[in-house]
């Protein structure tokens, strides 16, 4: 494990233990929300009102963090939001409440993410990035393992006893709160007086940020516009045939196939190249969704599904390790959490539009166009940027 430093160990940690507690929850939320009286259309409402929080929090605290050079405290509060929100959503059955309770989660991630991102950049040298981002990436969707198989298990002995998940959940929450204590600030304050920093004033760094980061933020958040939520992928599997149970099987294999890749292909990243690892992630990402398009076969799922844990492997840990290549150090947390505020956005859309898509013209155009859509995104990265570092 060579040139991954104790600090990346302990963030790596701290991200396997609220992804097993948050993906422990994924797959009952919408069943636990319509148990207690919402509707589809509510949840819609509280998700895209939760990610909307998530995405332009990360810009402003993402900006906030650079502003006062600190990182930890960032971290450890965020990660602190996240877990207090697991036990209140089972405590607070009231609409209201539950949105508050969402958007805590949200704002922890949102908090958090620049920080933690800008520490793991400076913890690596510019050869290195992909190693350390791929690294943190396969610890992080361990998570994603973990998470579904213990909800499994535990649905499989205490069926619909949801509450308890929530409580449950609590416990690698309060893990990943108590690892963060072992973090030490190494960064410098930048200023002694740092400037006020307005909510949305992480927007100016469009205008000021290096070309190439405006280049290269164009080509991901094109992207992102075509990459729906997975659940789009999940619920074609289910239309094809698949049980509840093996749609489950094969999200759980997803995130495994993606945790054990994000590494080694972090690893071979610095080595070829950070733009060549993203084009091949994104060549793999057109030919699942293509794949997705025609095919009705559990088999050929499967493997479209291994096809999209390497591309996510290939892809989120080394967009940002390119990010973080391309700008000045003491603005790492606020490119990175600009990216991510606008990602979060679009991500939004995304949705939206492969929703609409999927209503009026079908699965198989949901997907067509998608994969048609990322090879334009490709010969884009291959045409106009060009890899620093």
């Amino acid at each position: 494990m060579k040139n991954i430093s104790r600090t990346v160990w302990i963030l790596s940690l701290i991200s396997l233990f609220t992804d097993t507690a948050s993906e422990m929850l994924y797959p009952i939320m919408p069943i636990y929300l319509k148990s207690i009286g919402f509707s589809i259309v509510l949840i819609g409402i509280l998700e895209g009102v939760a990610e909307a929080t998530a995405g332009f929090s990360k810009g402003y605290f993402g900006k906030r963090s650079d502003a006062v050079g600190k990182r930890v405290p960032f971290v450890q509060l965020g990660y602190a939001f996240s877990a207090l929100s697991k036990p209140m959503m089972a405590v607070f059955i009231y609409p209201l409440w539950i949105f508050f309770t969402r958007t805590i989660d949200r704002i922890g991630k949102g908090i958090r993410t620049g920080a933690r991102d800008a520490i793991l950049s400076d913890e690596a040298t510019p050869e290195t990035k992909g190693k350390v981002f791929g690294f943190h990436r396969s610890m992080d969707t361990l998570g994603a393992v973990l998470g579904p198989s213990l909800a499994l298990i535990y649905l499989y002995y205490y069926p619909q006893d949801y509450k308890t998940l929530f409580y449950i959940a609590f416990i690698p929450g309060l893990l990943a709160v108590s690892a963060s204590f072992f973090l030490k600030e190494k960064t410098k304050t930048n200023a002694a007086q740092p400037k006020p920093t307005p909510f949305f004033s992480f927007l100016n760094y469009w205008k000021t940020s290096p070309v190439m980061y405006r280049k290269v933020v164009i080509g991901l958040l094109a992207f992102t516009l075509f990459n729906s939520s997975d659940v789009f992928l999940l619920l074609k599997a289910k239309q094809s045939g698949l049980s509840d149970t093996t749609v489950i099987g094969i999200y759980i294999f997803y995130n495994l196939v993606y945790a054990l890749c994000a590494f080694p292909l972090g690893i071979l990243a610095d080595k070829i190249g950070l733009k060549k690892m993203l084009l091949f992630g994104i060549v793999l990402f057109s030919v699942v969704y293509f794949g997705m398009g025609f095919n009705h076969s559990s088999t050929i799922f499967i493997g479209l599904f291994s096809l999209y844990g390497i591309y996510a492997a290939a892809s989120e840990g080394v967009s940002k390790a390119w990010i973080s290549n391309i700008t000045d150090k003491k603005d790492t947390a606020t490119a990175i959490g600009t990216y991510s505020a606008f990602q979060s956005i679009f991500t939004m859309l995304a949705s939206s539009l492969a929703g609409l898509i999927w209503y009026q013209f079908g699965p198989a155009t949901t997907f067509i166009v998608t994969g048609i859509s990322s090879i334009f995104i490709l010969f884009y990265f291959i045409l106009v940027t060009k890899e620093k570092g």
